[in-house]
């Protein structure tokens, strides 16, 4: 197996309004992956606009100036392809993988949302995708047990104010208020080719999609006002714990845990990385081995950690377990708390760290081995760090954490006195 993270060619340019793009040839299979990243996550949303990120996720695929609406969907699955794409904090992407022969086609598909839905976003389909959205919110966050706990931790993270603090969701209130005009303003401020990244990877070569990208893309105009992100990388320590309890219907106890650590892509997030596989990613972790498998206070299924990877301010650590009949949310929480206290002062055995890079190295060669994951992986990366082949350090990042740099990570940052807790416990015992 190489070393590196990114064994694969690189190529990239940047159109004279301001687009990048980013090539990796693999002539492996006669597929495309393309991917468009869009610098504009909740992080960016002004007061009183949250929620309008993920909206246009939705309202991307409802027409443009030359297709009709769902017609992105229906051209693209009609040539054999897929197609998605995702909101988070950070970033906006679109994504469809094609064969090789259809790929003049993703690409105009994606050029002519990005400067023509403005013309074609009616009011009739601005109301259809709230309600979208508000079903979303209703089936995804409100009405399913826990649902809700990433819109209680993060207030509970990051302090009013911060663009980490909502999120990508949004606000219901918000998007009802917002009028035609004000959705319509917010795309053209930040769907611009000089916000966003496109990839191709797989089975075309650099000039080939240069050249398309050119053709399709080359006459949007920029946008040179577009506004700068607010700075969240600090976030002052509390010195107590942001400590809040939920009662609801849910089946059982659940308790998470979670500290603020490094921003993705800092070397810092590396150990976090480690530390959390080590903490909590399966059957050999120490939550597992502690609170499922030892002192059985916790659901075998439904215990873990992880790190969620936020670029632009510390990123948080979660830790998290439900209990088993009979056990209360107290005992569930000091147990909880006591693993990740331990991090600090029982050192990770060689075999411990084997075994999460074992873990890492399958979970990253796996998001490589397809082209749309690379695709995806180059665009995050030109997109946060202004370099696609950062890429190739992740991996290696990884392995070469230590056990010394997880225990300082530990002392340092996941202390009791800035943790937030959060807890969930069943109608019936309240």
């Amino acid at each position: 197996m190489p070393d590196s993270g990114y064994p694969w060619p690189i190529e990239t340019t940047r159109l004279d309004n301001g687009l990048r793009v980013v090539v990796s040839e693999d002539r492996t299979a006669p597929a495309v992956a393309v991917n468009l990243w869009y610098d504009v996550g909740s992080r960016h949303e002004p007061a009183g606009q949250t929620g309008f990120a993920h909206l246009f996720e939705h309202l991307m695929f409802e027409g443009s100036v030359n297709v009709a609406k769902t017609e992105h969907m229906k051209l693209i699955q009609g040539a054999g392809g897929s197609l998605n794409a995702t909101t988070n904090p950070d970033r906006t992407n679109y994504f469809e993988t094609v064969p090789a022969e259809h790929l003049e086609l993703a690409l105009w598909l994606e050029a002519d949302r990005m400067g023509g839905l403005v013309p074609a976003l009616t009011q009739e389909t601005l109301d259809n995708q709230r309600d979208v959205v508000k079903n979303e919110r209703r089936q995804r966050y409100e009405n399913v047990p826990y649902g809700d706990a990433w819109l209680r931790l993060l207030p509970l993270l990051y302090p009013p104010g911060h663009p980490y603090h909502h999120a990508t969701i949004g606000s219901m209130a918000d998007l009802n208020a917002a009028d035609l005009a004000t959705f319509q303003a917010f795309h053209s401020t930040y769907y611009a080719p000089n916000n966003a990244v496109l990839t191709v990877v797989g089975d075309a070569d650099a000039a080939e999609v240069f050249a398309l990208a050119d053709k399709y893309f080359g006459g949007l105009a920029a946008r040179s006002d577009i506004p700068a992100a607010p700075d969240g990388r600090t976030v002052p320590a509390t010195g107590t714990p942001a400590v809040e309890t939920v009662t609801a219907d849910v089946p059982a106890p659940r308790v998470y845990v979670a500290h603020r650590t490094h921003p993705f892509g800092d070397p810092g997030y590396d150990v976090t990385t480690v530390l959390a596989t080590v903490l909590g990613s399966g059957r050999g972790s120490r939550l597992y081995q502690r609170l499922a498998d030892g002192e059985r206070i916790a659901q075998p299924d439904l215990v873990g950690a992880y790190g969620v990877d936020l670029a632009h301010a510390p990123a948080p650590l979660i830790a998290t377990a439900t209990a088993r009949p009979g056990v209360t949310a107290e005992r569930l929480r000091d147990g909880l708390a006591e693993v990740v206290d331990e991090l600090a002062t029982v050192p990770v055995t060689a075999a411990e760290l084997d075994r999460a890079k074992a873990l890492l190295s399958t979970m990253w060669w796996r998001q490589m081995s397809t082209v749309d994951g690379r695709a995806d992986t180059l665009g995050r990366y030109a997109t946060q760090f202004g370099d696609p082949a950062r890429a190739a350090d992740r991996l290696p990042g990884w392995l070469a954490v230590t056990a010394e740099q997880i225990a300082e990570q530990a002392a340092a940052l996941l202390g009791a006195d800035d943790r937030v807790i959060l807890t969930y416990l069943p109608e019936e015992t309240s």
